[in-house]
């Protein structure tokens, strides 16, 4: 179940999902969605095939990033441009696309706008608002043109 409530029902989800990938076992539409994100991020493999996957820390001190994190930002991204939502941004993303070396550089683009969005909402205590988040987006078709 990927919308668990706890971070060890998150990350059994992405650690579900890629074992049944692996095992060639069918797939449910989020967990194939969970299994391609890892497929693209090799250097996460070892992590979700260990023991201690569910237990491992990430504090930002180690200098390192938490790679559930960073795999449930794609998964976020994937799902709002499925669903247009916020309304545009699969616009803004096709207009970037050609613009990008490919799709995965896009997506770690749109990450920096959502991740920037989601941690002005909160320290704000507020929703994430859609229209700066978009007018992030729009900024990166000045910076790549």
């Amino acid at each position: 179940m990927l919308y668990a409530s706890d971070r060890e029902g998150m990350r059994r989800a992405y650690v579900d999902a890629w074992s049944k990938s692996r095992a060639g076992q069918p797939l449910e539409p989020l967990e194939r969605l969970l299994a391609e994100v890892i497929a693209e991020h090799s250097e996460y493999h070892a992590l979700l095939e260990s023991p201690d996957a569910l237990a491992h820390e990430f504090p930002p001190e180690a200098g390192r990033s938490n790679p559930f994190l960073h795999m449930g930002l794609h998964v976020a991204i994937r799902e709002q441009l499925a669903t247009d939502r916020p309304p545009g941004l699969r616009g803004l993303y096709a207009a970037l696309l050609p613009r990008f070396a490919d799709a995965h550089r896009l997506e770690h683009a749109l990450m920096e706008c959502l991740a920037e969005t989601l941690w002005d909402a909160q320290r704000a205590g507020t929703a994430p608002d859609e229209a700066r988040y978009l007018a992030r987006v729009r900024r990166l078709t000045l910076h790549f043109c």
